[in-house]
């Protein structure tokens, strides 16, 4: 029997303090948000081998994403998950698809968080 296995890779609760906003007074210091990343790998190969070498490493993808983050400066957090993805899709190329939640908590004062998700995947 022929199986193709791709699975996700998940890392929750990444804090990124970075400027984001439309005010004045949100744009003035950096906000704590937080990223949600799920990222689509070939899994029959990682179970066939069991390197390293055939997945991505996580703690490599944390630390990009969370320097991508800190390192950007936008008005909404549909761009900062936008922009987000198409770092992990363009300097990890062993994902195939990824998905990206940003969390601004406190952004309202009658919800507890708000939450831009974006799923992108190769053509």
């Amino acid at each position: 029997m022929s199986v193709h296995a791709s699975g996700w890779l998940s890392i929750e609760g990444l804090r990124v303090r970075c400027v984001i906003g439309v005010t004045e007074r949100e744009r003035a210091s950096a906000q704590e948000l937080v990223v949600d990343l799920g990222v689509k790998v070939d899994f029959e190969k990682v179970a066939s081998s069991d390197s390293i070498h055939e997945t991505v490493d996580y703690r490599v993808l944390t630390r990009r994403v969370v320097e991508a983050g800190e390192g950007s400066s936008f008005q909404l957090v549909e761009t900062l998950a936008m922009h987000l993805g198409r770092v992990v899709l363009d300097e990890f190329a062993r994902v195939e698809e990824v998905r990206v939640e940003v969390e601004k908590p406190h952004a309202l004062n009658a919800a507890r968080t708000v939450r831009a998700v974006v799923s992108l995947a190769r053509a």
